[in-house]
């Protein structure tokens, strides 16, 4: 299958291309964006050692003079000191305004090549080449970009949106089982806070829990319409003023828990899943969705292999703490967003310290 969609923002459109095999051609893809001569791959090791060749001859045969920086894998490294890096390596290189930096990755690299390209030289091109399933459906549309800082997730960045996004599904198959099954927590999420046919069909489906036993079909199903999802929720809301904040369901207990585990215990998509869990509970105790709602996302969340409870060492006070220097308060009140029924959610400050309390307090501790 391949699809292409675009996000609609005007001078700053984009397409998302979504094609099997397409690493090879990528450099056919990138010609005739007038993206400068000049591209800088920013990667990890692994992926690099993947991709990175099959990538770099691409755009070398495109005619494209092709440089390399290379980050250690891992959350830790999603700091200012590994986009000074990026910096110097594009010093060296003598990158210019009209040159290019390509997110060969997973969010982090994606959430930091942005960030670099939005800062160097007050901006330069930006393409993202999605590696995971989180980044394909997820991190790498929309133009959040940044690192995190000692005291929480993502609180350094800029909204910057790359050039082009080019997703290839065959490079899911080097993809770790617990990092598929993370990218299966943001597929979910468009199902409840947009797209209640997604969800269904998630339930409905046999395995949704490795690259291996999803259905092909169904695989390509969730990359289109989590893009498209994301794509049209982007267009009507660039830089989170209303709507694109619902976005962010499952997220904020989810960063909270990611931030006290210190990015050790938990990969994103397990945060944000236990974040989805926390916030059904929630909802269901203001009545703004059923408990059989709460079972259908809990069930689901579990049939793609990921987790629903809280880590148990984990104060409830210390969660409390961290959840105000999250960057969803607002006027010192916590936003939620809490499902009203499958494929729709509202964004609320109204959640009190007491019920979060008290929603952590009564489900089952890991």
């Amino acid at each position: 299958m391949d699809a292409t969609t675009r996000v609609e923002l005007g001078e700053n459109s984009y397409d998302i291309a979504i094609a099997k095999g397409s690493l090879q051609q990528i450099g056919t893809f990138l010609r005739p964006l007038n993206l400068g001569q000049k591209v800088l791959i920013v990667s990890n090791p692994e992926i690099y050692g993947h991709y990175g060749e099959t990538v770099a001859k691409s755009l070398q045969a495109a005619g494209f003079d092709v440089f390399t920086h290379l980050i250690p894998a891992g959350e830790q490294y999603k700091n200012l000191a590994s986009i000074e890096k990026i910096y110097d390596t594009a010093l060296e290189n003598r990158l210019e305004r009209a040159s290019t930096m390509l997110a060969l990755g997973g969010g982090v690299i994606g959430d930091m090549t942005g960030f670099a390209a939005a800062t160097w030289l007050r901006g330069i091109n930006f393409v993202q080449v999605p590696t995971s399933l989180l980044a394909m459906v997820d991190a790498s549309v929309g133009g959040k970009t940044g690192v995190n800082h000692p005291q929480g997730k993502n609180l350094i960045g800029a909204f910057y949106q790359p050039k082009f996004v080019l997703i290839d599904p065959t490079v899911l198959k080097t993809l770790p089982v617990r990092e598929f099954r993370a990218g299966m927590a943001e597929v979910i999420k468009y199902g409840v806070i947009w797209d209640a046919d997604l969800f269904t069909k998630l339930e409905a489906a046999e395995q949704i829990n490795s690259y291996e036993t999803i259905d092909p079909d169904l695989l390509d199903l969730i990359l289109e319409r989590s893009c498209r999802a994301k794509a049209e929720v982007v267009s009507q809301d660039e830089r989170e003023s209303g709507l694109r904040a619902i976005l962010n369901y499952g997220h904020t207990l989810g960063h909270a828990v990611e931030s006290l585990t210190h990015y050790e215990t938990f990969v994103h998509g397990e945060g944000v899943a236990i974040g989805m869990a926390l916030a059904g509970a929630i909802a269901t105790r203001m009545n703004l969705w059923t408990t059989v709602e709460t079972q259908r996302q809990d069930a689901l969340i579990k049939k793609a292999g990921l987790p629903t409870e809280c880590p148990n060492d984990l104060a409830i006070a210390k969660i409390l703490d961290t959840l105000q220097s999250d960057k969803k308060v607002k006027s010192g009140k916590v936003r939620f967003i809490l499902p009203t029924k499958i494929g729709e959610v509202l964004i609320t400050d109204q959640v009190t310290a007491d019920l979060i309390t008290d929603v952590l307090a009564s489900v089952p501790a890991s």
